[in-house]
């Protein structure tokens, strides 16, 4: 495997190690995860991803790598869902098959293997990922469980309109969608941010990776796999191996080649995202599964994720 993708991964690697060590034995605690998720998200990522995007203009974006993404998402999520039945346990499922950690992971991986141009065509998808894949599984999670609870349609549920209105406005202003999109916004004034207000973003923005990256160490530290192991394994070769295969596949399709395509099919075979966990707690189905998954996935990326960047690279 050549050096460049090997030393794009280890730092990625030694940090995740290193928040695993630091959970492990007690140096943080699991009452503070919540803390650290928070410190990441409302702060740290906005600060990265407002001023990686405050240059960028309109037309530099890539939207075709980001169509091969969703098209392939698209029918990974439709089969699972075939395949498992219209009901909540398989949406979350099929959610935590096309969800990738794009964040947390993809944008220090991306950042480290393939610098400014790379993390332009991963960001192009950040600022749509949330918004295309939470949305669109809020609206079916909604409709499934209208179905099955079609004896209480009325039984104190809001209108499903409103339901799905509150879903895409709280997408649209998610700490991670809404920092790119007025990023964006202010890059095409042509303004200039002061150093003394560009300088304090640029150091918590570079505050992000490391801290990101033990952050999920620790995370893993205090997960559990036990008896959904089986389940989760086939979740994880799902997520990081057949995801970023069909990206590949539908990207050569859509005669995509070099850098966009490669950064797609990288940012496909990154393990499952946070916020499935989320959507598995508040629809209260497959948590212990959807934990184990995140779990497997994330330590199985450490070599999947390394095979699929050397294969991608001779796309």
């Amino acid at each position: 495997m050549d050096s460049p993708v090997v030393s794009s991964l280890l730092p990625v690697v030694l940090l995740i190690g290193a928040g695993y060590v630091a959970g492990r034995r007690g140096w943080v605690g699991g009452g503070a995860i919540r803390d650290l998720s928070n410190l990441i998200f409302l702060l740290l990522a906005p600060a990265l991803l407002f001023r990686a995007m405050s240059t960028v203009h309109v037309e530099q974006l890539r939207l075709r790598p980001v169509a091969a993404y969703f098209v392939a998402a698209g029918m990974i999520f439709a089969a699972t869902v075939f395949w498992r039945g219209f009901n909540r346990r398989a949406i979350v499922l099929a959610l935590a098959n096309t969800y990738s950690n794009t964040v947390m992971i993809g944008i220090a991986l991306v950042g480290l293997a393939y610098g400014p141009e790379g993390m332009v065509v991963l960001l192009t998808l950040i600022s749509l990922h949330s918004l295309v894949l939470l949305t669109s599984a809020t609206m079916v999670l909604e409709l499934a469980v209208a179905h099955e609870n079609a004896s209480q349609r009325g039984a104190g549920r809001p209108p499903m309109a409103r339901t799905l209105w509150r879903a895409f406005y709280s997408s649209l202003v998610h700490p991670v969608v809404l920092p790119i999109f007025a990023g964006l916004a202010f890059a095409q004034t042509g303004w200039q941010l002061p150093e003394v207000i560009d300088k304090p973003i640029l150091l918590l923005g570079q505050a992000f990776t490391p801290v990101a990256l033990v952050m999920v160490g620790i995370t893993l530290a205090f997960t559990r796999v036990g008896s959904h192991w089986r389940g989760a394994l086939v979740q994880a070769v799902v997520k990081n191996l057949v995801h970023p295969a069909l990206v590949a596949a539908l990207g050569l399709a859509f005669g995509l080649r070099g850098l966009p395509l490669t950064v797609m099919v990288v940012a496909a075979s990154l393990p499952i995202g946070a916020n499935v966990f989320l959507f598995s707690q508040r629809y209260k189905t497959v948590e212990e599964l959807v934990t184990a998954s995140m779990a497997v996935s994330t330590l199985l990326a450490l070599v999947t994720v390394s095979v699929v960047m050397w294969l991608a690279d001779r796309l």
